[in-house]
């Protein structure tokens, strides 16, 4: 579970941030230019209030200037998120399905395990495990009821492993551990972000197909 982290020592890095798009922002406004290695495409829909902004690093150059792996980083924006609207969190949940398949097509019978980082007696911390508290898990039902499971339905595991704080065993251990066990084809990671904007708080999910460390988002 070892992750290589970027790092940027330019002063327009003193604000902390978790998001590729802010960190594109921040270069932008320093040098006015734009940025190699990197490639930037935005889909905004304006009536259901949801703006899609594809943030890709492209090679050594545009790692070195942003700081990130080389990957590709989607941010999907809206104030609707932290407002009691169901029908415009549906909305939301279809745009972020669909960004996911881009990230990562999969075939209907492979696994996916579902990682919620973080600590869930600490609310700023508590993401993670609060999103696994939601999913609906059906390896067991595939795996002992198999018979009364829809065809369409997918093998889904979740772990909210905890912080080493609580359990004295380091997050990537545990992780290691299960991924041994049941040998997922994919990993959704989980876990809360930093922003060094307001607005973007509770207003903003960040997609990454580079892995996840602590407080970097989803990914």
């Amino acid at each position: 579970m070892s992750k290589k982290v970027v790092e940027n020592k330019d002063p327009a890095f003193n604000i902390r941030t978790d998001l590729a798009i802010e960190s594109r922002e921040m270069i932008r406004k320093e040098e006015d230019v734009e940025i190699p290695g990197v490639k930037l495409s935005i889909e905004e829909d304006e009536e259901r209030k949801i703006k899609v902004s594809w943030v890709k690093i492209l090679n050594a150059e545009g790692e070195k200037q942003m700081g990130k792996p080389i990957g590709n980083y989607v941010t999907i924006e809206s104030p609707l998120m932290k407002e009691n609207d169901i029908d415009a969190h549906e909305e939301i949940i279809k745009v972020l399905a669909k960004q996911l398949v881009k990230i990562k097509d999969l075939h209907d019978d492979e696994v996916i395990l579902v990682v919620g980082l973080g600590n869930w007696n600490i609310t700023p911390d508590a993401l993670g495990p609060k999103v696994v508290s939601k999913i609906f898990v059906t390896r067991h039902l595939l795996e002992h009821i198999p018979e009364q499971v829809d065809e369409s339905v997918r093998p889904v595991s979740a772990i909210a492993p905890g912080v080493m704080g609580l359990t004295g065993i380091e997050t990537s251990e545990i992780i290691e551990g299960v991924v041994k066990k049941i040998k997922p084809d994919l990993i959704i990671a989980i876990d809360a972000l930093a922003s060094r904007k307001t607005s973007r708080v509770n207003t903003t999910i960040q997609i990454a197909d580079t892995g996840v460390h602590p407080g970097s988002g989803v990914g």
